[in-house]
């Protein structure tokens, strides 16, 4: 039986002769990563699979609200690291929109509930259906309606 190379360490190995076609050894990180790649392609592939991983998601994001914020705490190097990142793609993202005619392709930063158009009121002066689609934030479009509501009826 000839050796083959693992996809992930690179390493060379012996199949497993009931193996099909092996790409990665037996090692613990290897198979983690095998593993991981099949759940990609598995996302990306099955719209059933990808909904039941995004609804699991948020339900343990409920039940551990706190993890994040934790977590920063306690790697600040790793938080800070982040944030530097974030910058670097915001920065990346203006200069990317700056061809954009409205200009506003690449300042939008998932703040779908601001709103900045005021009309003399004070109060927002816009109405119908927008897209709110963002930029950074992970998640899926939404078609909304947006209707103006006089402030009084007298």
């Amino acid at each position: 039986m000839e050796e083959v190379s693992c996809c992930h360490c690179g390493g060379y190995f012996l199949p497993d002769p009931r193996q099909k076609n092996p790409r990665y050894c037996r090692k613990l990180e290897c198979r983690r990563a095998r593993k991981a790649a099949w759940q990609r392609a598995k996302i990306r592939a099955d719209p059933d699979y990808r909904a039941n991983q995004k609804r699991c998601w948020q339900d343990w994001c409920k039940v551990h609200s706190a993890y994040w914020k934790e977590y920063r705490q306690k790697h600040p190097d790793q938080a800070k690291r982040n944030r530097d990142l974030q910058r670097m793609r915001n920065t990346k993202r203006r200069n990317r929109g700056r061809g954009d005619p409205a200009g506003m392709k690449g300042l939008m930063i998932a703040k779908m509930d601001s709103s900045k158009c005021l009309g003399s009121s004070g109060r927002a002066t816009f109405s119908g259906q927008f897209w709110l689609v963002p930029v950074i934030a992970k998640m899926d479009a939404l078609k909304v309606n947006i209707y103006g509501i006089p402030a009084s009826c007298e």
